[in-house]
């Protein structure tokens, strides 16, 4: 809500996945500096943070000057970044670059899609796993994977339904409701918009019957 210019965090809380949360205020909001003040010793866990644009990742307990040359340095990017350009948001920041922030909450949002893509998801859904806006989320995606969230998720509740259909004692209607579909008629539409068959054509040109 308020947008601040400096951030300091931890990075293990309950409920909630720091390199997450990170990675989804640096993508959206580029210019943020961030500082990570935690107990949590894995140089491993670190190397990503940082990877993601954190400024400093200080280990508790933290002396006052490691905290006040974090502060100095943060203070000293921020004054070193250009004025946005009039009409440019703060995720299009062409000064801040968020790529790597940007594919890591992509890649967050595939995984989730990929584990739920025969439930009923939204694209708030997803974007409120990785902690970003829809609208947010929705860029991302057409940017880093070139496609919108429906044409994804399509795609993998068709990859799942390949796989379903080669089970010729399947009806298509239970693998259109099993892949998460309860149309069979927008079902078979969705399948023959990406594989140029319908689901009774694919199964017969796979060699399998009902």
């Amino acid at each position: 809500r308020l947008r601040p210019d400096i951030l300091l965090t931890d990075i293990r809380m309950p409920n909630m996945d720091g390199l997450s949360m990170i990675a989804a205020l640096r993508s959206e909001f580029p210019r943020l500096q961030i500082a990570v003040l935690t107990a949590f010793r894995d140089f491993e866990y670190a190397q990503r943070a940082l990877n993601l644009g954190v400024c400093r990742y200080l280990l508790k307990p933290s002396r006052m000057d490691e905290l006040f040359d974090a502060m100095r340095t943060m203070t000293a990017r921020l004054e070193a970044l250009p004025p946005l350009p009039r009409g440019i948001g703060p995720d299009e920041d062409p000064a801040a670059a968020g790529s790597s922030a940007g594919n890591y909450i992509v890649q967050r949002a595939l995984e989730y899609m990929q584990a739920h893509c025969a439930e009923h998801l939204s694209l708030g859904d997803v974007a409120g796993h990785v902690y970003v806006s829809p609208w947010h989320l929705s860029k991302l995606l057409n940017r880093y994977a070139n496609q919108s969230f429906f044409d994804l998720l399509g795609g993998m509740r068709v990859d799942r339904a390949k796989a379903l259909l080669a089970d010729s004692g399947l009806r298509i209607h239970a693998v259109a409701e099993q892949v998460g579909y309860s149309d069979v008629a927008h079902f078979s539409k969705s399948f023959k918009r990406i594989t140029g068959m319908t689901p009774g054509e694919y199964r017969e040109a796979t060699g399998s019957r009902l």
